[in-house]
């Protein structure tokens, strides 16, 4: 079989019993789930090249872009990260355009089990993309609301008695214990219902709608979870072979280790 020479870029994957998964290099997509339990050899070719301009670059940053991007695009700024500080409404937004499609549109509150219970926010067009990402197993949408703003204040308020970030480590593990997410949003949002109270006072009382969807279950193709994990790094080994036990998140589990494909997005890599 003649090698697949492309830059990669997140995996898609689509919901299903167990979830749906294909590697993006370049134009290329190739199906991942009918490789489980296969060699398979990823080569970094040493080119690295921005996802937004395409320009060869030496070194990526913020998830595969070039210094000039990355100091210059919406989606690189620190808002990102931390969504509760967005600027928008003060006229300073590196692209206001790109702010009204990605920020400006309903965003949904969600609890999740990852590496346990946590509290999460995403588009609302990103759903379930973003609880495939993160490796969920369980999800709960709980509120609505009309910002990615308001979503990341939600956030905050939530995160003081919850955590909002996934152990990648544990999560690769695959020993998370089922939770009545049901029950969690029930004990929590009481807790912040001041602060719901406040943010509807600000903008709205349509900017905050409670959600009372079912549990969503993902299953991941997973043959074996490693019991140990050691990390791939095309940066310090262009070279990641193995066998394929299992997709998970944007993880890639192979017996020699796992790598998390998204880090490296914009790196050409050779598929054979």
């Amino acid at each position: 079989m003649s090698k697949i020479t492309g830059t990669l870029v997140k995996m898609p994957a689509s919901l299903d019993r167990p979830v749906a998964y294909q590697l993006a290099l370049g134009e290329h997509r190739v199906d991942l789930n009918g490789r489980l339990g296969q060699p398979l050899t990823l080569s970094h070719t040493g080119n690295i090249y921005c996802d937004a301009c395409g320009r060869k670059t030496s070194k990526s940053f913020a998830q595969g872009h070039c210094f000039p991007c990355m100091k210059k695009l919406a989606r690189c700024d620190m808002c990102v990260m931390k969504p509760e500080t967005c600027h928008y409404f003060e006229g300073s937004c590196r692209e206001p355009e790109w702010g009204e499609r990605h920020c400006m549109v309903p965003h949904i509150v969600y609890l999740a089990n990852t590496s346990g219970l946590k509290v999460g926010i995403t588009r609302a067009s990103q759903v379930p993309t973003r609880w495939i990402d993160q490796g969920a197993t369980q999800a709960l949408p709980i509120l609505r609301v009309a910002s990615r703003q308001i979503s990341g204040l939600v956030e905050v308020a939530l995160a003081e008695m919850v955590a909002d970030k996934t152990n990648w480590r544990a999560m690769l593990k695959g020993d998370e214990t089922p939770l009545d997410l049901k029950a969690e949003a029930a004990r929590l949002l009481p807790e912040i219902k001041e602060k719901l109270a406040e943010l509807a006072l600000r903008y709205g009382e349509e900017a905050i709608t409670p959600l009372d969807e079912p549990v969503v279950g993902l299953d991941y193709p997973v043959l074996e979870y490693p019991k140990k994990i050691a990390s791939h790094n095309f940066d310090k080994n262009p070279v990641v072979s193995g066998t394929l036990l299992g997709i998970k998140g944007q993880y890639l589990i192979f017996d020699s280790g796992v790598i998390n494909l998204r880090k490296f997005t914009g790196y050409e890599v050779a598929l054979g």
